[in-house]
């Protein structure tokens, strides 16, 4: 179904977008037409278990359109940004060759990032150097570490909430052992890797699915965060402390909501002090993932807010692959 000549990357739409921006449904819609498959571009989906939290499509969603990358890792282990990149362009070579084509749907910018930049060289984790920030942290707590950040790297500060301590940390850290700032670092040349080869075969094309009024998405995101509270969210977060090997600084648990809800049944905050830091770390993300998209100048833009805010998207889709 997808053609190009020997010496032309084939075209893959992209469908971007912050947290309830309408993504799901205008991938779906685009499924009933064309002939595709969707690859997940979602930190939180990678994860089995955490259902409700994620918002991840549901069974029938999933059997009306192949969907990869969703229920692929443990909350007990990890994914990275370097293990997606690999696992995508694998699965756009094996789409394309059952005839069909990859629609990536997700708004985990870092992973798209990596995908079309690259990866780059970050020194490895280093053991004393997380032990004394950690030990920093507990004296100052992670809002001081933020500003600290900020005077180091105002850019990479500029995209972290003031409690995103693994990340936090994480920047501390490089700019630590290599002297410069992280953001200066992946803005570098990225490095060759063993898929480079493979990126050269695809032209990722992004449509962005943006708000015109943000408080329309402000709206949408509490009450969907409701919606997931009423649905077992809680009990679900309950399920996974009762394996006993989660914790709450794993990246599983540390996904907006799970951290929240967390917290609530540690006991450390109340259930309407619980419902309201969720709605306002999502609203907090969601600003991120703006901030990532609007960097793109490449993106087309689609306002979530509108009426025919699906048709508008499908457009733009068909318009990315020509």
């Amino acid at each position: 179904m997808m053609s190009a000549s020997p010496l032309a990357p084939i075209p893959v739409a992209c469908l971007l977008g912050p947290t309830a921006s309408g993504k799901t449904a205008a991938a779906l819609a685009y499924a009933a037409r064309r002939p595709v498959e969707i690859v997940s571009v979602d930190s939180a989906l990678v994860y089995r278990e955490m259902d409700i939290g994620t918002a991840k499509p549901d069974a029938d969603e999933r059997a009306r359109v192949p969907h990869h990358l969703i229920d692929i890792v443990d909350p007990a282990d990890a994914y990275s940004a370097a293990d997606f990149r690999t696992d995508t362009l694998r699965l756009c070579g094996e789409i394309a060759a059952r005839g069909r084509m990859p629609l990536l749907v997700g708004g985990t910018m870092l992973y798209y990032r990596a995908l079309t930049q690259g990866l780059n060289e970050l020194p490895a984790a280093n053991p004393e150097v997380r032990a004394s920030l950690d030990a920093d942290a507990a004296r100052e707590g992670w809002p001081a570490m933020h500003a600290r950040l900020a005077t180091i790297d105002p850019e990479t500060a500029a995209r972290l909430a003031p409690n995103d301590s693994q990340r936090i940390q994480r920047a501390l850290e490089v700019f630590l052992l290599a002297g410069q700032p992280m953001s200066a670092l992946l803005a570098a040349p990225s490095r060759e890797d063993t898929a480079a080869s493979a990126a050269t075969h695809w032209r990722f094309v992004p449509v962005a699915l943006e708000p015109s009024d943000r408080s329309v998405l402000h709206e949408r995101i509490a009450r969907r965060f409701d919606a997931m509270l009423a649905n077992g969210f809680i009990d679900e977060v309950e399920r996974l402390r009762a394996r006993g090997d989660l914790h709450a600084g794993l990246p599983s648990m540390r996904c907006v909501g799970y951290r929240q809800a967390w917290e609530y049944l540690d006991g450390a905050v109340d259930y309407a002090t619980m419902r309201d830091k969720g709605v306002f770390a999502t609203r907090q993300l969601c600003k991120r993932q703006l901030t990532w998209l609007r960097s793109m100048p490449e993106r087309i833009v689609v306002d979530c807010c509108a009426d025919d805010a699906v048709e508008r998207a499908l457009t733009a889709l068909e318009l990315a692959v020509g």
